[in-house]
């Protein structure tokens, strides 16, 4: 565990750097994410060369980002299943190696669209394994106050290398050829791939057996599902990805046709971009300060429509660059506000999973924007497709009149860890069950309107981490007895489920607690449901139960 420091501490935006491992991590990170960016220059005007419409030139941005739609929520089950430094090992020496055959297929002339496009694929599947683990792994390096901070530090990392990476891959396709590139980037992980191996966190032993991979996905989705404001911050990072995925995925063809320029007049427009994005990771946190959520969110879609509506319109490459300054501060502050959101809202034990569920939905925009925008553009050019995407941002900012975000409050998501096991009278297994919960209450009647509405959001909590089949119910016979049934398929469920509880929950628990105006405390009885087929055999009261 990393301890709290002092508040003075927690308000700057570079005291995520007192941490030694963040620092180490984040500078390998840098060299990293610089030889993607390389690689990613050399695989879009790779393709500008090779490809034989704008629609697979479109497609380089879209195979970058599909496989996180597609790959992301086993990810993020895996990073919070399995040890996160082993996980990003694992995807890291696999971007290695597939990097390393990209460069030999493009140093033999072997390379086909196709062929490029299953690589980057390929590469982008591994991301895909890595960033739940990695993003998951910021509170493993810092303090929970400092996490914002430390989002909007890797996010200024990225576009530090986004300011002069796109350049120099630039400089490097033109002078010695798209497989120099994705050399550069296959020795980029490297160091990563030393530091993470070098770093030995503190992970505490389990004390349950490891959820199966498609339970634990079931659990993210629901816990999602049940959870009404991170699921705005999906339909919000959606639309962003659909609209403003445009200019990254158009800009190859802006920069060969719009303004007549070549591999290094595309890196120096990535470029501008990155230097933008900078810019934005470091106002970020101010504009936190100073701005509701919602503020800075639709700002940010305004500032990427008069950014897509600049690229559309100019014909000279640095008016493009310049608009492109305004687009890569608005990525940087919508992308990480809708980061932090979801990680301060998330308890640790299904972040990873939360955060892949909302890479799933921006990418998955990106993606699905990428193939629709490369289509128009196909069928009436570039500039066509940047106006209708600016059009589209507009319209992506006026979707919070009806779906504002929240504004951030800071919640105790920390475990709560009350909960014991019970003394039991029968000898169960880990898998036993289903089981049963009926928890009792008294209510005075004038406390009952209190008590629905928070016994409603009793049952939202219940229902996110685990429980089915909730209900309430009351005794007809003496009114003022009520009842909490539910259900939890296993005896190692209902475990799992009280230890989900947070300090945040406990909240609704003491409320409840306190409307509870019996003698002795709410009346707890656990049950486990047993067939009653012929035949069935009953177990001794000290017996084994194993379903």
């Amino acid at each position: 565990m990393i301890d709290d420091e002092p508040e003075s501490e927690r308000v700057s935006a570079l005291a995520p750097f007192r941490h030694g491992i963040f620092r180490a991590v984040w500078s390998a990170s840098l060299v990293s994410n610089f030889g993607g960016l390389i690689q990613g220059v050399g695989a879009a005007w790779m393709m500008t060369t090779i490809a034989t419409s704008s629609y697979q030139v479109a497609l380089v941005q879209a195979s970058t980002t599909l496989p996180i739609m597609l790959f992301a929520l086993i990810a993020g089950a895996i990073a919070d299943s399995f040890n996160r430094r082993k996980v990003m090992l694992v995807a890291q020496s696999f971007m290695l190696v597939v990097s390393a055959l990209l460069t030999v297929f493009t140093w033999f002339g072997w390379m086909t669209p196709w062929t490029l496009l299953a690589f980057t694929f390929l590469i982008d599947s591994g991301t895909a394994l890595n960033s739940p683990s990695w993003q998951a792994s910021v509170g493993d390096m810092v303090p929970r106050a400092k996490v914002p901070a430390a989002i909007a530090l890797n996010s200024m990392g990225f576009n530090i290398t986004r300011s002069v990476g796109p350049a120099i891959g630039g400089i490097i396709v033109a002078a010695a050829g798209a497989a120099a590139a994705f050399a550069a980037n296959a020795i980029s992980y490297i160091g990563l791939i030393v530091v993470l191996f070098r770093w030995k966190p503190e992970v505490p032993a389990p004390t349950l057996p490891r959820e199966a991979l498609g339970a634990a996905m079931g659990a993210g989705l629901r816990y999602v599902a049940m959870s009404p404001n991170i699921a705005k911050v999906l339909v919000r990072g959606f639309a962003f990805g659909f609209s403003a995925g445009a200019v990254l995925a158009l800009l190859p063809l802006v920069a060969r046709d719009v303004v007549k320029g070549d591999a290094l007049t595309y890196g120096i427009m990535l470029g501008a971009f990155g230097i933008g994005a900078v810019g934005g990771a470091l106002i970020s946190v101010r504009l936190r300060q100073l701005l509701s959520s919602e503020t800075m969110v639709r700002a940010a879609f305004a500032g990427f429509a008069l950014c897509a509506f600049n690229a559309a319109v100019s014909h000279d490459a640095w008016q493009t660059s310049a608009g492109l300054l305004i687009g890569g501060a608005c990525w940087v502050i919508a992308l990480s506000h809708f980061n932090v959101t979801v990680q301060m809202s998330t308890p640790r034990w299904v972040v990873g999973r939360v955060l892949s569920i909302y890479q799933t939905a921006t990418f998955g925009g990106i993606a699905l924007g990428s193939w629709i925008w490369g289509v128009v553009a196909d069928a009436h050019g570039a500039e066509t497709a940047l106006m209708a995407a600016a059009v589209a941002m507009l319209a992506g900012g006026a979707i919070g009149l009806f779906l504002p975000l929240p504004q951030q409050k800071t919640l105790n998501l920390d475990p709560l860890n009350r909960f014991k096991e019970p003394m039991l009278g029968l000898d169960l297994k880990p898998r036993s069950g289903p089981i049963a919960i009926m928890i009792e209450y008294v209510i005075r009647e004038e406390d009952v309107p209190e008590f629905l509405a928070t016994m409603a959001e009793r049952g939202r909590i219940r229902r996110r981490d685990g429980a089915r089949t909730w209900t309430l119910a009351r005794d007809l016979e003496n009114p003022g007895i009520w009842i909490e049934h539910y259900h939890t398929p296993t005896w190692v469920e209902y475990i799992r489920h009280n230890r989900r509880a947070t300090y945040a929950d406990a909240v609704v628990g003491e409320r409840i607690r306190a409307l509870h105006s019996g003698e002795n405390p709410p009346r707890v009885r656990r049950l486990i449901e047993r067939p009653t087929t012929a035949g069935t055999t009953l177990v001794s009261p000290r017996g084994p139960i194993d379903h």
